[in-house]
């Protein structure tokens, strides 16, 4: 029971530092003097970084037979860069310490859920009653982080990243140890992975819906501030979508079909698009923050039915691979053609065009879902 309580609160601190790094690094970066092409560089490096950093340090808990004391480490190195990331604004430092907590921080995101996983077996309970908790840290500490830029500025930052960092250290502490759940990335498995042609028609899908989403992720701060909202807005933009999310998540077990991922999948991009869309039009940054509660019809939809789909079409064997590439497509290599090309749009076009653009590009992943839905019932 203990190591439950324990766990949940991680995740409450652990998805609190992701919603101070992920949406407002842009925002930091932005008040420091960037161009948004500036932004985007570092952004985009990141996602490269990424990349590297979490099949690493997943081999690395492989082969030590940990995840806590591999957490730890990395809790610490998160924190102390952090820190520097939120102290400085010189331009190549703020690339540098950048860089540092992507490559720290960002595989203590499949680590956390392999770690999830593991302990709700053991215990017997659901997945989604630890993950929750990671959902409304999230939503919160968007909240408190949007209110604390505003109040008390940007130095605020790294005294907040440290804080968190402190208390995700000292909840790991006291965790007990497990071994790494899922099986490391393997050549073999991601040849079986490559050659099964419904798993690349499907990460084709994932991939050009997952840009157009991670674009809006990277510039939804900056814009709101285009259109003359400050941070409170950002955090509040932010916190609205992560709540929205609870609500689908738990009823995920309601909406979720067998056999209709395909069409789930298709009509949260459809959702995408009109989301998007109508940002464009938007000229006021507190309709653009209640706009925000439209992430429910988004991304917890596309990506759960995204998920399931993935466990019928791979083998049992391949799915843990198969779920790591999904993942690295959706959050890394995704956010970097987003982070380099969105940089460049939004600087070139403006904020309304931007928006546009990615609604059009949703719209082409809404007519390739739909040509995979009747490519389905054909065969």
């Amino acid at each position: 029971m203990k190591a439950i309580v324990l766990l949940k609160s991680y995740n409450f601190m652990f998805f609190g530092l992701l919603a101070l790094f992920i949406p407002f690094l842009p925002v930091y970066l932005s008040k420091q003097g960037l161009s948004t092409s500036e932004i985007g560089l570092i952004i985009g490096t990141g996602g490269f970084v990424t990349l590297i950093a979490q099949p690493l340090w997943g081999l690395i808990s492989d082969k030590k037979k940990t995840v806590r004391k591999v957490m730890l480490l990395l809790v610490v190195f998160t924190t102390i860069f952090g820190y520097f990331l939120f102290s400085t604004n010189s331009f190549l430092l703020l690339g540098l310490f950048a860089l540092l907590v992507y490559f720290f921080l960002m595989p203590l995101d499949p680590l956390t859920e392999s770690l999830n996983f593991t302990v709700a077996e053991k215990a017997g309970i659901s997945y989604g009653s630890i993950r929750t908790y990671g959902a409304l840290g999230y939503a919160v500490l968007s909240l408190i982080t949007g209110f604390a830029m505003d109040y008390f500025g940007v130095s605020s930052l790294a005294i907040l990243f440290v804080l968190l960092g402190f208390l995700s250290f000292g909840l790991v502490w006291f965790m007990p140890d497990v071994q790494a759940s899922s099986k490391p990335v393997s050549i073999e498995g991601l040849k079986k992975v490559f050659s099964n042609k419904e798993m690349i028609l499907f990460l084709a899908l994932v991939f050009i819906s997952a840009v157009p989403a991670r674009m809006n992720d990277t510039f939804l701060g900056i814009h709101i501030q285009s259109l003359g909202g400050d941070a409170t807005l950002v955090g509040i933009a932010f916190f609205l979508a992560a709540i929205s999310e609870i609500v689908i998540f738990a009823l995920s077990f309601w909406w979720l079909r067998k056999g209709k991922e395909l069409e789930i999948i298709t009509i949260a991009t459809f959702f995408y698009f009109l989301r998007f869309f109508a940002s464009g039009f938007v000229t006021s940054p507190v309709v653009l923050t209640l706009l925000q509660v439209l992430q429910m019809l988004t991304f917890p939809i596309f990506y759960t039915a995204a998920i399931q789909y993935l466990y019928q079409i791979m083998p049992k064997e391949w799915r843990a691979t198969g779920q790591t590439v999904l993942a690295l497509l959706f959050f890394g290599l995704s956010s970097i053609i987003a982070s380099y090309v969105g940089g460049f749009l939004y600087t070139k076009f403006g904020g309304h065009s931007f928006y546009f653009l990615i609604s059009a590009m949703s719209f082409i992943g809404v007519l390739f879902g739909i040509f995979l839905t009747i490519r389905k019932y054909r065969k």
